[in-house]
């Protein structure tokens, strides 16, 4: 029987994707990656905002279609079925079956119960990477503890909780063994990572034993301003493979808007942790998302983030317009008072501004050699696609295009930057590692 799979939304959620991949890992299916030759397919869903509910939406009728052939069964899980379990049954009666995030952990007799046979593992047991194996994700929380006015995580994915250490460790080492060079770091608040099992932060603890385990380089993405300690900053500076990435959300400069969005931080905080990092780490890289108009922000409360934005020189800025969301306090009890055109010019203020900063940044690293790691090869334009360490594995930073001869997918190169384009960087092989 051959099984395909959809993974919608974030990094976390493709880490679900892959522990439940690793259920089917046994004689009775085959993984196929051609969802029109699939009996079965199983689609991961995101339920964050309205384009990620839409996208979902859109996804489970197109490949209910394609029942009308070959395929046999359609399950659907993830954040949209979690938020929207009844809503589903009623609207999509072409799907077979319907598993909440709840429910993962009895994922297994749910499934021997569809097909009748029992299924070989259970979920997170035979964890199954099908895309690129050099890169990988280690998902070490579930649920978030913050209460951000705008973000429905909580809702959906329940309060915090930490993975314990030795697992992560364990799991780290059978990655490491299938070939991962880049591993991912990932929770909805790493720097959280501990405080409710161990009663104390253990992030730069599990980034020491991560060290130690010999990837090519670990990055941590999503951490907080305010938890940003000189522990992490003093473990990463002195890591071997630990990336002086950091991912950090700020969400908006104004102090007024950070505490009406239910925010820890403040201006000055993240000015203090951005300094801190830098006098220590002078090649760190900043990657950030703001949100332009949030209910009660002011033109002068805008102008404050756009100037933090510029102060800061973020190397990668993601910006948003604010949208209401259901069951989160601004999507329900704030007045969207900011009007649509007005969101989008503050909205193309921060991107103009950022684009400058990239322009000047990324002129910087002409003629400079950077350790890249190899994507992917574009056979129309006869180049390979990678990152440095300034880019996750995500699609939101910039790549690296490189002119070579009979590069790896995987391969670590030297390569000379020789231009740029917009966010991304060309050059050259300059030796192999």
């Amino acid at each position: 029987m051959k099984i395909g799979f959809v993974s919608l939304g974030c990094s976390k959620n493709l880490v679900d994707s892959e522990n439940i991949i690793g259920l089917f890992d046994d004689p009775h299916f085959e993984y196929e990656s051609d969802l029109k030759e699939c009996d079965v397919i199983l689609i991961n869903t995101c339920g964050f905002i309205l384009s990620a509910k839409e996208e979902a939406i859109d996804t489970i009728l197109e490949i209910a279609e394609y029942k009308k052939d070959r395929l046999k069964k359609l399950i659907v899980c993830g954040c949209f079925v979690q938020r929207y379990f009844e809503e589903c049954k009623e609207e999509f009666p072409e799907v077979d079956l319907f598993i909440r995030i709840d429910d993962y952990k009895n994922i297994k007799s749910i499934l021997e119960g569809l097909f009748g046979h029992e299924m070989p593992y259970g979920y997170m047991e035979h964890r199954k990477l099908v895309n690129n194996v050099h890169c990988a994700y280690l998902k070490i929380a579930e649920g978030c503890n913050n209460r951000c006015a705008f973000c429905a995580i909580p809702l959906i994915r329940g309060k915090y909780r930490s993975r314990e250490l030795e697992s992560l460790v364990e799991e780290a080492k059978e990655l490491k063994r299938q070939g991962v060079k880049e591993l991912n770091v990932v929770a909805q608040d790493s720097t959280y990572y501990g405080r409710d099992l161990y009663h104390k932060a253990m992030l730069p603890e599990l980034l020491r034993r991560l060290d130690e385990i010999g990837f090519d380089w670990v990055r941590i993405l999503y951490i907080y301003p305010d938890e940003i300690t000189d522990e992490l900053i003093d473990t990463i500076k002195a890591s071997r493979s630990v990336l002086p990435y950091f991912d950090m959300p700020i969400q908006s400069g104004s102090d007024k808007v950070l505490k009406s969005m239910g925010r820890r931080d403040t201006a000055e905080g993240i000015r203090d942790a951005v300094r801190r990092i830098r006098e220590k780490i002078p090649e760190a890289v900043f990657r950030t998302t703001v949100i332009a108009g949030f209910p009660g922000e002011s033109t002068e409360d805008f102008e404050e983030t756009l100037e933090l934005a510029k102060e800061i020189r973020f190397d990668s800025l993601g910006a948003f317009t604010f949208s209401k969301e259901e069951g989160t306090k601004a999507g329900d009890e704030m007045e969207d008072d900011v009007p649509e055109e007005e969101k989008n010019r503050r909205y193309d203020a921060l991107m103009s501004a950022q684009q400058q900063i990239v322009d000047e940044k990324l002129e910087n690293c002409i003629g400079k050699i950077f350790r890249v790691l190899v994507e992917r090869h574009e056979e129309l334009f006869d180049r390979y696609v990678g990152r440095s360490y300034m880019s996750a594995p995500d699609g939101i930073d910039g790549v690296v295009y490189i002119r070579a001869d009979d590069l790896n997918i995987g391969d670590l190169v030297n390569v000379k930057i020789t231009g740029k384009e917009g966010y991304d960087l060309y050059g050259v092989i300059e030796e192999t590692i």
